[in-house]
């Protein structure tokens, strides 16, 4: 990431720049990098590993807290429990275990949820309804409470504000990843500066409508819980949405963040601070949605769709989504092969309108099609491009100026192996 400064584009429009000179630079941390929040982990004996596998996220006041969630019609109830909070102005906590998915449960699961919530609120000191909770790990088994209950204090007093913990917290909930993942940028707007910090876990079932994830993202800023909704959900929609691995929508999505105005900075419904917030936000959801590519399972490559000149921004997100989706495209891109007639195909079935005259793609920078047609190129060259570990596919649909961004991974033979292995 890198230091900007920002023109009003990612919330309402405006006819002229801001009064107010708006930067976002990267900053250290992840969900303890915003002012107000701790973290800790413990190893509760949910995993089969020895490894930490219970996890929080305390706010040391209300935050006004908003969430996206999986548009899987089977899914966990953790998902049921937080959808239902939200947006809400008086949520204190995050709770996510890691090894059990507590999915396919029945009423037990939703117990199980609600007792999850419960024991962190009379060790965390606050309310039940306070506690959002997530679950990640296999599906169809329940969660061990008596061991959840056992650990439960200790996660209360490992509390901390430090970044030590907040990575703690990263690699407490990762599953299959292989590489956690943390991002947080700084925000100044004016004479105000504040933070967003985050954390996610995925690499397998990964596909919008959720993404198949975990976000855990925190903030400084005051904002109200109905905004922040609206924001939350415009900035997923550009971001976690159009993130894919492999297809597959999960059981247990969920993006939730909280933001607490410890940092004092206000953030209305118009004006520069909105501006400054909905880029911080998604900055930092952008930059989560590519590590989660690039640790894809079996991954040996990150791909970014970029698409521009569509009509709207629907049209872009169609023609992105689909090139990302495209099994062949993938396998295509894993052998390092420059076959862009994969690429028009995908455009072509995504439904997303473009010109047949001035529609172009290009590979690591090689023109290779255009005007329906292909462009002579040198092959060894474009093969050679494809080996990299970030590649970039860039279409032009030629009928407007919206676009969008695509993120996912190729698929290689490994996929098929950790996939072959993995209990669901």
């Amino acid at each position: 990431m890198q230091t900007k400064k920002i023109a009003p584009k990612t919330a309402r429009p405006a006819k002229k720049m801001p009064k107010t000179a708006i930067f976002v630079e990267p900053a250290k941390g992840g969900v303890t990098a915003a002012a107000g929040f701790f973290a800790a982990v413990v190893k509760a004996g949910i995993k089969a590993s020895k490894k930490t596998d219970l996890a929080a996220v305390l706010s040391d006041r209300p935050a006004a807290a908003a969430g996206t969630f999986t548009k899987n019609a089977i899914r966990a109830s953790s998902v049921d429990w937080c959808e239902a909070l939200l947006p809400s102005a008086k949520i204190r906590a995050f709770l996510c275990n890691a090894g059990c998915a507590n999915a396919c449960t029945g009423d037990q699961g939703v117990r199980d949820t609600a007792g999850m919530a419960a024991l962190a609120g009379i060790e965390l000191g606050v309310p039940q309804k306070s506690v959002l909770v997530a679950s990640t790990g296999v599906i169809g088994k329940f969660l061990p409470m008596e061991k959840i209950a056992n650990a439960m204090p200790k996660l209360a007093a490992a509390l901390a504000a430090t970044a030590a913990a907040g990575t703690a917290f990263a690699q407490a909930i990762m599953t299959t990843d292989l590489a956690r993942k943390e991002s947080a940028v700084k925000v100044t707007v004016g004479k105000g500066t504040f933070f967003i910090g985050g954390t996610t876990k995925g690499s397998g079932m990964i596909h919008p409508n959720m993404a198949t994830m975990l976000c855990f993202i925190t903030s400084d800023a005051a904002i109200d819980s109905t905004l922040l909704n609206t924001v939350v959900k415009r900035v997923v929609n550009k971001t976690f949405n159009n993130l894919t691995v492999d297809g597959d929508t999960s059981t247990n999505d969920m993006v939730l963040v909280m933001a607490n105005g410890a940092s004092g900075v206000s953030v209305k419904g118009r004006g520069e601070a909105l501006i400054a917030f909905e880029e911080g936000l998604f900055t930092v959801c952008n930059d989560l949605c590519k590590k989660i590519a690039a640790d894809g399972e079996g991954a040996t490559k990150r791909v970014e769709v970029n698409v521009k000149g569509a009509k709207t921004e629907a049209d872009a997100q169609l023609a992105a989504k689909a090139v990302a989706t495209s099994n062949l495209t993938k396998c295509a891109l894993f052998g390092n092969d420059p076959n862009w007639g994969r690429i028009a195909c995908a455009v072509g079935y995504s439904g997303a309108k473009f010109s047949k005259q001035k529609m172009s793609i290009e590979l690591c920078g090689i023109e290779v099609f255009k005007n329906l047609q292909p462009v002579a190129f040198d092959q060894k060259k474009a093969h050679a491009l494809l080996k990299k570990k970030v590649v970039g596919i860039d279409i032009d649909l030629g009928l407007g100026d919206k676009m969008a961004t695509a993120h996912t991974c190729d698929f290689s033979y490994d996929y098929v192996k950790i996939n072959a292995e993995y209990h669901t």
